[in-house]
């Protein structure tokens, strides 16, 4: 089940924290680095945040988290809005299960959008491919001041 998170509560925030930490860790070994930006983040981080979180509930645990924001811009007098997934992170307990697809496709079709982006390390190609299997397509390529070369995809 997918639902809204209020990870303003210190205990949700607490269960967020506990699932990016447990998901970058894997990723961090699969880009083949020891410092990575999302490990940094902490509890009061979460709690603060802005961005819209939804979870994926499974059995009253929480096995994944994405993390949204809906930005919008003005040209012409034309409002377009840009959907960006901020985070998408599963516990490693219930990999291969389908469950960032399905978080994927929950804001996909429950946010209004005229584009969606994602950016992921670029080394992390589980991941490009879990956003390409959804209609996003690399369109930029770079390398951040920590280091990591990492691509933005888009959709729309």
């Amino acid at each position: 089940m997918i639902q809204q998170l209020n990870n303003s509560v210190s205990k949700v925030s607490q269960q967020i924290y506990q699932v990016f930490q447990s998901s970058y860790k894997i990723e961090a070994d699969l880009v083949g680095v020891e410092s990575f930006p999302p490990l940094s983040r902490t509890v009061e981080n979460i709690q603060a945040s802005t961005t819209q979180f939804y979870g994926f509930i499974v059995e009253g645990e929480l096995a994944g988290v994405i993390e949204i924001s809906l930005n919008e811009e003005s040209a012409d007098n034309i409002a377009k809005t840009t959907l960006e997934i901020d985070s998408l992170t599963v516990s490693p307990l219930y990999f291969k299960q389908g469950i960032a697809s399905r978080l994927i496709e929950f804001v996909l079709q429950n946010k209004p959008f005229e584009y969606a982006i994602v950016e992921t390390a670029a080394l992390n190609q589980p991941a490009v491919r879990l956003y390409e299997k959804h209609g996003f397509r690399v369109f930029k390529q770079f390398t951040p001041p920590h280091g990591i070369k990492k691509v933005a995809l888009q959709r729309g």
